[in-house]
């Protein structure tokens, strides 16, 4: 080997040496093109939560309108292929059940100020929350500045310490949704705060360490990637970093991500890349939430009090104000075929009591373009209708003369049809219901990823789906008959071609 060989080896492994402390002194420097510490507005004590907005948009100017344009700030979005208007504003769930009557609880994840009526200045631009998105601290608190009873967050120093978002400020409302912490999605919670490789390979704080906006990149403020329209399958090319808003695994990964397998690239044209790459839910710190009946909530101890029981894990398992719950950890997604559009039941849809209502349903399936098949937390439980109307309620469960406070269903369930404009007959019901919620996080390196058999076994991931044929599942009568047809043709060709060859033996004696 040469004497520039060497040398060539030794600048590269130099290079390698040096970039992480390169790398790390690159991510310091592009965290920020100013020290805020040094802007006199900011040297001063803010009282309030509005004070900091102000002085902040005397720099950035469009941001609170900006802020006015997204569905972050609006709680709604109107699906140009439904036609449904959704939003928090405006669904149901099987969770907490509907923010709008409940709005005092719920808009403590509102990026604004003083949403704690129904009546909401949503043109103001002092009432736009910079410090939720960021605060760099860790130490900012809405509830602390919303309750005077607790300390109050250094406001000047957390302003002075601004910086782009992250993991933690976004999962400040994203990893603790539907009440509590991982009760909500399945594939997040407050362990993507500082996850290992296991967890997540590309949020891996010692890895890629990936930000939430590395990929829901943003655009003067609006958020890439939509729980109401998400990308079913993307037919585009690979993105540019930083600039393309999609949030999908093909912008990066290629519509051919496995590079030697050319079998494994033909089933990601039926099959999305979570399905094999997110092989359990809810594998973190933390249980979600898999069963909420609302139906077994008002009970009292023998002393007439509300009460709650726990596991031996401490998980809360009974509340007189809630209901029954169900945890579970490292969980199998179940499969749904999914094209991008999600169909909501909203209040006033009227709904069958005797099956179990889809509070929303993944439109879908097989031989459609843009269908893949996807995995999904299917959240169950039981929750309020209206005997006469057929429709689910929506119950003010919170706030003074709210249901956590009377354990008074018929009260809440009239207070929240008024919050949210709906008729309600006086008479209700308890129905199941189901709600899908498509897993997109907690990705574990490849090797350990579905295998073969997973599905291609006789009690398979996929088993039961239905639309399509899966090698290895069990038996198809159809295929059958042709694989009989096929075996008996070819025995019968056999047969004839032997007897063909005697007889032309016995015809030449």
């Amino acid at each position: 080997m040469g004497l520039i060989s060497f040398r060539l080896i030794a600048i590269l492994m130099l290079l390698a040496a040096s970039w992480p402390l390169y790398a790390k002194e690159q991510d310091q420097f592009r965290q920020s093109t100013a020290d805020h510490g040094e802007f006199e507005q900011l040297k001063q004590a803010f009282e309030t939560g509005p004070d900091v907005t102000r002085a902040c948009l005397g720099c950035h100017t469009n941001a609170a309108r900006q802020i006015h344009q997204s569905t972050h700030w609006t709680w709604e979005f109107k699906n140009p292929e439904t036609g449904q208007l959704l939003g928090k504003r405006h669904v149901v769930n099987n969770f907490c059940l509907a923010a709008t009557p409940n709005i005092q609880s719920c808009s403590s994840c509102h990026i604004g100020y003083g949403w704690d009526e129904e009546e909401f200045d949503f043109t103001s631009e002092e009432h736009v929350d910079c410090l939720v998105c960021h605060d760099t601290t860790g130490t900012y608190s809405r509830l602390a500045l919303r309750d005077p009873e607790k300390k109050k967050p250094n406001l000047k120093k957390i302003a002075q310490n601004v910086g782009k978002t992250s993991r933690e400020t976004c999962g400040s409302c994203h990893f603790s949704g539907g009440g509590g912490k991982g009760v909500k999605h399945g594939d997040m919670d407050p362990s993507l705060v500082h996850p290992d490789i296991f967890l997540d390979v590309h949020m891996d704080a010692d890895g890629m360490n990936f930000s939430c906006s590395t990929c829901h990149v943003s655009d003067a403020h609006e958020i890439s990637g939509s729980r109401y329209s998400p990308t079913a399958v993307d037919q585009d090319k690979v993105a540019v970093a930083g600039r393309d808003g999609r949030t999908t695994c093909r912008s990066c990964h290629s519509g051919e991500p496995h590079e030697k397998d050319e079998r494994l690239n033909h089933h990601a044209r039926t099959i999305a890349c979570q399905t094999c790459h997110i092989p359990k839910l809810s594998r973190g710190d933390y249980p979600s939430k898999m069963w909420w009946d609302w139906s077994e909530a008002g009970k009292r101890d023998e002393n007439g009090q509300q009460y709650t029981t726990v596991d031996e894990a401490g998980l809360e398992i009974y509340n007189s104000k809630k209901g029954d719950f169900i945890w579970e950890r490292d969980n199998i997604p179940e499969y749904r075929w999914f094209n991008g559009t999600i169909l909501y039941t909203l209040p006033g849809d009227e709904i069958d009591p005797d099956s179990i209502v889809k509070v929303n349903r993944l439109l879908g399936g097989p031989g459609e373009g843009d269908s893949r098949i996807w995995p999904v937390k299917v959240m169950r439980g039981k929750q309020p209708y209206d005997l006469e109307f057929k429709t689910l309620l929506t119950p003010q469960t919170v706030g003074k003369e709210g249901y956590w406070e009377t354990l008074d269903w018929n009260q809440a369930l009239t207070l929240g049809s008024e919050a949210m404009n709906k008729r309600f007959s006086g008479a209700y019901g308890f129905v199941e219901t189901e709600m899908d919620w498509l897993a997109s996080h907690m990705v574990p390196p490849a090797d350990q990823s579905l295998g073969c058999a997973d599905c291609h076994s006789t009690q398979g991931r996929l088993a039961g789906l239905g639309g399509i044929y899966i090698p290895g599942t069990g038996s198809a009568a159809w295929l059958d008959r042709i694989g009989l047809l096929i075996v008996l043709a070819t025995l019968l060709g056999i047969l004839g071609h032997g007897a063909f060859r005697l007889f032309l033996r016995l015809k030449r004696r």
